[in-house]
């Protein structure tokens, strides 16, 4: 019923999650980004009562959640910091030889996810970022 009432509102589909795939979460939450605005419109429609009698809790937590402007922002910061990982993976995934490919995309990509999360926290390139740090130790391990 949840999905018929999105579907009825968005031109787009909403995208699982397959454990196979190493991006699925980030190709998801692209996509919950594409959506937000027939998402916002869904929850606060006449047909979303029908469903929030069904399990209020839910209903309820699904609203919130679509209807919190500070919750789409940490997507959209996820997906900016996420981007340049993302497309280095896109580009490795491949069975061509690109090692040359990933030399030189390597420290862009660093470079780009130092920016976005330091122009996040309000940082200076000279400050210390507990979270860039666990994030840069991922990317190098």
């Amino acid at each position: 019923m949840r999905l018929a009432i999105f579907n009825s509102y968005s031109p787009l589909k909403l995208l699982p999650v397959v454990e196979t795939q190493f991006t699925s979460i980030i190709i998801m939450l692209k996509r919950l980004f594409q959506v937000k605005q027939h998402l916002r419109n869904m929850v606060i429609r006449e047909e979303w009562i029908s469903y929030r009698e069904d399990d209020v809790g839910k209903a309820q937590t699904v609203r919130d959640y679509v209807l919190n402007d500070l919750w789409w922002d940490k997507i959209a910061y996820i997906l900016r910091f996420i981007g340049p990982i993302y497309e280095m993976l896109r580009v490795a995934d491949t069975d061509a030889s690109i090692i040359h490919k990933v030399y030189e995309m390597w420290d862009s990509m660093i470079e780009n996810v130092k920016k976005e999360i330091y122009q996040h926290d309000g940082k200076e390139d000279y400050e210390e970022s507990p979270f860039y740090d666990v994030v840069h130790n991922i990317l190098i391990e």
